[in-house]
């Protein structure tokens, strides 16, 4: 049995159900793996209010300290943080608040490495710990972590830093290596260990109900992911310009629901675009099975969990060719990728797909090879290796 630490702000809670979930379902299958004895550790910033009124910060004051997730024991330290100005200390900070708390849990539970998500802070942050307990320690990359935030000078430095001196790394998608092979990072150090998806839980459900339990309209599409720019929700709202009779439900929370509000009344769209709010997770396999295809118009994404859930539930997809996308869209059945990121091309996409749609079981079973073996074998193997260290 290897005793694992996982280390990771993205982790869901109480408070927060769906926030980091797809780090939850990775763990979740290396634990029901019988080979591996996890506990996790999931930093919050600190903050002194627990009112809603506060936001995102409220609700980060209200995550218990400690909690037990599908046989799972996480914990919630607190860290300092500065918001707006505090990049560039986020890991030392992570770093100092949270040290005592892992060196603990290492020496009570016979931890035999570390497994961080997230480059940074995360990673940054777990690498220097493990340093300090003479633990092996594996960073996994995920997205923006860097295909974005290398981008500043300060946080670059300090990924770098920690991807040379991580025992291992790995990316989520093949498109991921490059940002670290471009920081002079050897490539036997770097695994590709894709996300997979739960085909339990995300399957074909009766179309009609869920149609009309989720009042789709005509050809359906639906948008899932937080409201922010990246995510591109604003450009499906204006490609449905071009495709009549077409409805788009879009769920998600965030920073842009009143720009998207004021975007779909401009356009006098209201009675074709709805947006959901937040969607637990189950419901999204009802939710995907109304829609007719799944649009994604991501500006970045490493391995966009949305797309297999979609899949499974035998709805293709029209998404914009960034990153590990196209390692996930490599079949007509599986839907179509969009070269350019715009209204027009989205329109483009979506008619392509619609007009000539793949059999709902073709997509269905196209899903089904990326069940989540591989990667937990794959994750075993290296954490075997580095626990023989």
């Amino acid at each position: 049995m290897i005793n694992v630490l996982s280390f990771t702000t993205l982790y869901p809670n109480a408070v927060q159900p769906v926030h980091g979930i797809f780090v939850e379902n990775r763990l979740r299958r290396l634990a029901e793996s019988g080979k591996v004895r996890l506990t996790v550790v999931a930093p919050v910033p600190w903050f002194p209010f627990a009112s809603p009124r506060f936001g995102a910060w409220g609700a980060y004051a209200r995550v218990p300290g400690h909690e037990r997730r599908h046989g799972i024991e996480i914990f919630h330290p607190r860290y300092r943080t500065i918001p707006r100005i505090g990049m560039s200390v986020a890991p030392s900070l992570m770093a100092r608040d949270v040290r005592s708390l892992v060196a603990k849990l290492v020496k009570d539970r016979r931890i035999d490495l570390i497994d961080a998500h997230y480059f940074y802070p995360d990673g940054v942050a777990a690498v220097a710990i493990a340093g300090e307990l003479g633990l092996p320690v594996c960073v996994t990359a995920r997205g923006t972590d860097l295909n974005l935030i290398p981008r500043f000078a300060i946080p670059r430095r300090q990924i770098v830093r920690a991807a040379r001196e991580a025992d291992a790394l790995i990316t989520v998608c093949d498109a991921l290596q490059q940002p670290l092979l471009d920081m002079g990072i050897a490539p036997d150090k770097i695994r590709t260990l894709r996300n997979g998806v739960d085909l339990i839980r995300f399957r074909p459900m009766d179309r009609d109900a869920a149609r009309a339990r989720w009042g789709a309209k005509g050809r359906a599409l639906v948008s899932v992911g937080g409201l922010v720019e990246r995510k591109g929700h604003h450009l499906i709202i204006d490609a449905l310009a071009d495709l009549p009779d077409t409805s788009l439900l879009i769920a998600g929370e965030g920073e842009e629901r009143r720009a998207l509000e004021r975007r779909i009344a401009a356009l006098g769209l209201g009675g074709r675009v709805r947006l959901l709010g937040q969607v637990a997770q189950a419901d999204l396999p009802s939710l995907y099975s109304a829609a007719d295809a799944l649009v994604l118009a991501s500006s970045r994404e490493g391995w966009a969990n949305v797309l297999l859930e979609a899949m499974a539930c035998g709805t293709p997809v029209a998404a914009t060719d960034v990153w590990g996308t196209a390692e996930v869209v490599t079949a007509p059945e599986a839907g179509v990728l969009i070269p350019e990121r715009s209204a027009a091309a989205i329109a483009a996409g979506v008619r392509r797909l619609l007009d000539a749609p793949p059999e709902r079981a073709a997509t269905r079973a196209y899903a089904e090879g990326f069940s989540w073996d591989a990667t937990t074998q794959g994750q075993l193997a290296l954490f075997e290796s580095l626990a023989r260290r």
